[in-house]
């Protein structure tokens, strides 16, 4: 039949015989555009009901930048909950003041939440923390972008999320995302950071990837496929990350011996439950206190965020 033949040299659908746009490496089918968005939110939404990460009651606060993974996740989410009037579903924005850059992401991420009519909180870093990135990177003082960035945004959005009365922060970690964190975690040999589970009660608003089983390559897709993709800007301080490098080295792996980010993280996540295994059989909890100045978690008198901002103080 004509419709089951390939078409200028693509191949046929699996499922439909359709022209495929992808062929979706950890299942073996060529997919077309129809069937590759249903196996996208299959994936998370098994991902999902397998973990347990939303239930009925959660408010969901999904950290969006306006770059195409939060995009995607805020996206998958508002279909998949649609049917649950019993879970609600928000987006916080950091907006770090990066010149150039954050502006268009934001406009971005200001357009998506009002197409899909989810309640959109935006805090900056000047508002949270008295300047800019671009401001604070203007210290001699200051560490590597990247790193100050992460330490802060991370603050901002937890922040925020509990003031929203959040009970789960969603961010847009792919399967390569979590990978890459994980390699890191290993070159930096600190067995206690990756098996570290002693986070004190209720400190924190819990954490979740609905993403975090999906190739960063199908995320892309996806967001090609339905009209996500935007052609924004890049960090102009990306390039300056160990992640950058870590990305290569995965990136690299995957593409020479395709399945190797999956293994490397099944590996992981067992590595990662036998040290935790060894620290509560230690008596251990992380290391975990209560920072002296803000109150949140850390591992020494100050946490991450505070220590950085007492360095960069002006004298």
């Amino acid at each position: 039949m004509g419709d089951e033949k390939k078409v200028a040299g693509v191949s046929p659908c699996t499922r439909c015989r359709a022209p495929a746009v992808a062929l979706v490496r950890r299942t073996g089918e060529h997919l077309c555009a129809a069937h590759f968005v249903a196996s996208v939110e299959r994936e998370v939404q098994e991902t999902v009901e397998r973990t347990g990460m939303i239930r009925d009651g959660d408010c969901i606060a999904v950290g969006l930048s306006g770059g195409k993974d939060s995009s995607v996740l805020l996206y998958i989410l508002s279909r998949l909950l649609r049917d649950r009037p019993e879970v609600r579903l928000l987006a916080i924005t950091i907006d770090e003041g990066i010149a150039g850059y954050r502006e268009e992401t934001m406009k971005a991420a200001r357009a998506l939440t009002a197409d899909l009519g989810v309640e959109q909180f935006v805090v900056s870093f000047e508002d949270a923390f008295g300047r800019s990135l671009d401001a604070f990177l203007q210290n001699p003082a200051a560490p590597n972008p990247c790193t100050l960035c992460g330490v802060l945004r991370r603050r901002a959005l937890q922040t925020a999320a509990r003031r929203a009365g959040a009970t789960k922060l969603a961010t847009g970690h792919s399967l390569d995302d979590e990978a890459e964190a994980a390699l890191m975690n290993v070159l930096n040999g600190d067995l206690k950071r990756i098996a570290r589970t002693g986070i004190p009660g209720n400190a924190f608003v819990p954490r979740i990837k609905p993403l975090g089983g999906v190739p960063e390559k199908e995320v892309t897709l996806y967001a090609v496929v339905q009209g996500l993709f935007l052609p924004l800007p890049e960090c102009p301080y990306a390039g300056q990350a160990l992640r950058s490098e870590a990305r290569t080295i995965i990136s690299t792996l995957e593409y020479r011996h395709p399945g190797t980010t999956m293994q490397f993280m099944e590996g992981y996540t067992t590595l990662r439950e036998r040290g935790a295994h060894c620290l509560e059989e230690e008596g251990a909890t992380g290391g975990f206190t209560r920072c002296e100045e803000c109150g949140e978690p850390a591992t020494g008198r100050r946490c991450q965020a505070c220590s950085l901002l007492a360095s960069l103080r002006d004298e």
